[in-house]
């Protein structure tokens, strides 16, 4: 039996992004963003209710500012008490799982999707999907960039307009781009 490009996706594998079940699913996701941007303050509440019927888990208490934009929504796990500021971005291909109590600053950007490095084969949509995983406790300052296939350890700091490639240690800061060891503090 041959997988589809979704299980593909989801396995970590090459598939193509152009076919018609991902498409319906970024359609679904961009639905439930659009809600949840366009609704009054007063009404969303901590996120507009489409946007947690999408993601794959949301724990209490969390709480995403207006605007929000993610790619699929289902492989989106947000621990408690996560925040997203404004302008948050998640292309979520891969898994994206947040720990409680983690937040992120303005304009944080996380992608999962790395794209052929063939031309011919990019031209086609294939690309991989690359988990990212950020532990409890972290802060990444605003403007950072969070690269597919990076682990940030618990209690982490991610300095503003960072780019990280590198998995970041439990209780490191870093900052730069690409992201480099500033100091280590005690957990």
């Amino acid at each position: 039996m041959t997988a589809s490009e979704r299980d593909k996706m989801a396995a970590g594998e090459w598939y193509s992004c152009l076919v018609d079940e991902l498409e319906a699913l970024r359609m679904a996701a961009r639905d439930a963003v659009h809600q949840h941007n366009a609704m009054a303050p007063i009404e969303r509440g901590n996120m507009a209710s489409a946007l947690r019927v999408l993601f794959g888990a949301v724990a209490d208490n969390v709480f995403i500012e207006a605007p929000f934009h993610c790619s699929y929504g289902i492989n989106i796990h947000l621990g408690a008490r996560v925040y997203l500021n404004a302008g948050c971005t998640i292309l979520d291909s891969g898994r994206v799982a947040i720990g409680a109590g983690t937040m992120l600053g303005p304009n944080v950007q996380i992608y999962c999707a790395e794209h052929h490095r063939d031309a011919v084969l990019r031209g086609q949509g294939l690309e991989v999907a690359k988990p990212v995983t950020i532990g409890a406790d972290v802060w990444i300052g605003g403007g950072a960039i969070i690269l597919g296939g990076v682990t940030i350890g618990d209690g982490a700091i991610v300095g503003a307009g960072s780019v990280v490639t590198k998995d970041v240690a439990a209780g490191a800061v870093v900052a730069g781009n690409p992201a480099r060891p500033l100091r280590r503090v005690s957990t």
